[in-house]
């Protein structure tokens, strides 16, 4: 039998409780220097979490955020954590052209670079707006020099999500890597596993449960993911929506960070780079891809 591979990939997408898609409607970028932003604090609760528990992860970060807060990408970059991009200011890649990405991926790059000294490998695109539609973006991602992107969820859901497209990690470009966010697959179908929203929707047991079958099932690396603002109980509600989505923006803010200190807890967690940048896991993923 096969060792059960139980590497976990633990990484954050550092936007502000206003910068959410689902609020795009009523949150106009112009006016987002007027909310009161939080990312400060909220951080600060995830980098001492990830002290407490001794976990490294990958950062990606909003270059809107970093233009304003150096100082939080500098802490982040100092406590050990890799430094990755969100875009500028949280535009879904499927709405833009491929110019308006390729300046958008330049720009958040080069303010993460500038900030920290580090280079920025990583990618991950607002609401996993990777899809069938956009095969155009792994080369501009190539040609702004980045290694990998982790900007799919192949899972059906009304926002995002690309469920024929493959669950694990695959070459996107000769110069890049896509990292699909983890799902479990039962009865092929793939349910959601990776963390933010339906980490705090899904009762704790069902989701430790779901990460312990995806360790038996899977040999490769599960990916999570969490946003600072889902730490924040305390946050501001300025906005008037829908009450799905104030369901799934407001759930259990409240239980996320005892939830998280027990996951933290009971799993190994590494970088992005770190786990997947290894020319030992690059060699695999590639022989992988002659059997796709």
């Amino acid at each position: 039998m096969d060792a059960i591979c139980t590497a976990s990939a633990m990484t954050v997408d550092l936007e502000d409780y206003f910068q959410v898609s689902a609020f795009e409607a009523c949150s106009d970028r112009a006016d987002w220097q007027q909310f009161e932003c939080r990312v400060e604090v909220n951080t600060d609760r995830l980098l001492t979490l990830f002290e407490r528990h001794q976990v490294k992860s990958t950062f990606f970060i909003l270059g809107w955020i970093a233009e304003r807060y150096p100082e939080v990408v500098q802490a982040i970059a100092k406590a050990g954590h890799e430094i990755a991009s969100h875009g500028y200011d949280h535009q879904r890649v499927n709405t833009l052209t491929e110019q308006g990405f390729a300046s958008d991926v330049l720009r958040s790059k080069s303010l993460l670079e500038d900030i920290t000294g580090q280079e920025v490998k990583g990618y991950r695109a607002p609401s996993f707006s990777f899809n069938q539609q956009t095969p155009w973006a792994y080369e501009v991602l190539a040609k702004a020099g980045y290694r990998y992107s982790s900007s799919v969820y192949p899972v059906k859901h009304d926002h995002y999500g690309s469920p024929l497209l493959p669950r694990f990690a695959f070459l996107a470009h000769p110069a890049l890597l896509e990292i699909p966010i983890s799902t479990l697959q039962i009865a092929g179908k793939n349910f959601p596993i990776g963390g933010g929203g339906y980490f705090r929707l899904y009762p704790e047991l069902l989701m430790h449960w779901a990460l312990r079958q995806f360790h038996r099932q899977e040999q490769h690396p599960y990916i999570f993911y969490i946003h600072p603002w889902e730490l924040d109980p305390e946050q501001p509600r300025p906005f008037q929506v829908s009450r799905k989505t104030k369901f799934r923006h407001y759930l259990n803010l409240d239980k996320t960070q005892r939830r998280m200190e027990r996951l933290l807890k009971q799993y190994q967690w590494q970088r992005m780079d770190e786990l997947f940048l290894k020319p030992s896991r690059q060699t695999q993923i590639q022989t992988q891809q002659a059997f796709i």
